[in-house]
């Protein structure tokens, strides 16, 4: 036996009348506003990050040797300008720009390069922030058609 639903000519089989069929809905279509709000708060605590360590050089200690050595103030710089960055694309997700879905995506991943070179400076901090730029990415990469096709 085959089971037929009537669409009533709107929407996609599957969903009511009248309503269309959201492509990237459920945990994507939240994990994107979800991807907003963390990465408008990794970029506020990134430029707190990046002025404590311009502010002073013994806020951080460096945890053993590690290859990629920076100077601390070099590295506060870079979560400076960094965190404005993912701050204001964060924003911009919040007002459904489709530029910040493409620099979200974009920045998280130098968020993700940036964290794993601050390994020695703040080990579990940058192993978190490894985890929430990988949600990020994924969240606004598995709903990006939706934004697109409306």
């Amino acid at each position: 036996m085959s089971q037929h639903t009537p669409t009533g000519g709107r929407g996609d089989a599957g969903t009511a009348p009248g309503k269309a069929h959201r492509h990237g809905g459920g945990v994507a279509g939240g994990g994107t506003v979800f991807a907003a709000v963390l990465l408008t708060l990794a970029g506020v605590l990134a430029i707190l990050q990046g002025i404590a360590a311009i502010a002073e050089d013994d806020v951080y200690a460096r945890v053993g040797s590690y290859v990629f050595e920076f100077d601390l103030t070099s590295w506060g710089w870079i979560h400076l300008i960094l965190g404005i960055l993912v701050t204001l694309t964060g924003v911009g997700l919040f007002q459904g720009a489709n530029w910040a879905r493409a620099a979200g995506v974009f920045l998280a991943g130098l968020s993700m390069i940036a964290n794993f070179l601050w390994l020695p400076y703040q080990p579990w901090w940058a192993i978190t922030l490894l985890a929430i730029d990988v949600f990020v990415i994924w969240a606004l990469c598995s709903s990006w058609s939706h934004t697109a096709a409306d």
